[in-house]
């Protein structure tokens, strides 16, 4: 039988109707700008309600989503998302959803905490859970799917001009040790909007990087089998860092929304089948190919890295 995860991420919506001008009196102003000099060009919302049109022909029993729905974090942009949803008729139980940088944007969203107002259904613990949950506010979350244990974190906090780094938080970690524990023997998937291997730049690392990586891959040294999915750099890979025990597979998607040249960055989403006893036997993606979703395998990516 086995279990199919669908994983998308950085959906990107952009909805400004009605939004006042003073609401760009922040970091907006430069998002604004890179929008029209750039995003508004490539990010189309019609080629993620495709994909999202596509999860019945592709047999998927469960979608994660890792991040950046929207542009600007504005509550219009969070609307035409849940519209979305919607309209391609998934419930809270179909999909996991976690933010990203950009669902964070500003300190107002982050303070308001626009991301769970919006989809805190879509980032909540199973029921079964909800006693052994102790901890207020949705992250991290724990959800039982076949034999995985889905455990969506946050990385999302609002940075200054150009950065877009994230972190998980020695809180979040704790918590995180607690949820293991009651789901033993299934397989770890942690959902964060950054990814668990960082580059080696120490640059970039701080402008774009998961600021607590090595830390997180450290808890989960004592695994055999363990997978991180993560969005944030709109390109599809698989890079994998080892374990005592086994191997974490850390495997990013592109940009759902993106209309880009290169196929390893054009709007797609990646399909990953684990066998009854939760090894992950198969990884690929369905891209965007003028009318059709083709398969693509994901590049495996070996070059060192900094976990």
């Amino acid at each position: 039988m086995g279990y199919r995860l669908a994983h998308l991420s950085d959906l990107h919506v952009l909805a400004l109707d009605g939004v006042r001008w003073t609401r760009f009196l922040n970091k907006r102003i430069t998002g604004l700008a890179n929008l029209r000099g750039n995003r508004s060009h490539h990010h189309k919302p019609a080629l993620v309600e495709r994909l999202l049109g596509s999860l019945g022909a592709a047999k998927v029993d469960h979608l994660v989503v890792t991040g950046d729905l929207t542009n600007l974090a504005l509550e219009s942009e969070f609307e035409a998302v849940r519209a979305l949803f919607d309209r391609a008729g998934l419930s809270p139980e179909q999909v996991s959803v976690i933010p990203g940088n950009h669902d964070a944007y500003t300190r107002g969203a982050h303070r308001e905490k626009r991301f769970e107002t919006y989809f805190r259904e879509f980032a909540t613990s199973d029921a079964s859970f909800a006693a052994a949950v102790n901890h207020s506010g949705p992250f991290p979350f724990l959800r039982r799917r076949g034999p995985l244990a889905l455990y969506g974190l946050s990385s999302a906090v609002p940075r200054g001009l150009v950065i877009s780094s994230g972190i998980i938080g020695d809180e979040q970690r704790a918590r995180l040790a607690h949820l293991r524990t009651l789901a033993p023997g299934a397989t770890p998937v942690l959902l964060a909007h950054h990814p668990l291997v960082n580059v080696q730049s120490p640059v970039k690392r701080f402008l774009r990087g998961l600021e607590d990586a090595t830390a997180i891959a450290a808890d989960f040294a004592d695994e055999s089998h363990a997978v991180a999915l993560h969005g944030h750099l709109h390109a599809r890979m698989w890079r994998s860092i080892a374990t005592k025990n086994g191997r974490i597979e850390v495997l990013g998607a592109t940009s759902a929304s993106l209309d880009h040249a290169e196929h390893a960055r054009m709007a797609g989403m990646n399909l990953y089948d684990f066998d009854n006893d939760g090894r992950l036997v198969d990884a690929h993606a369905l891209v965007v190919e003028g009318d059709f979703l083709v398969r693509r395998e994901l590049p495996v990516i070996t070059a060192p890295h900094h976990a």
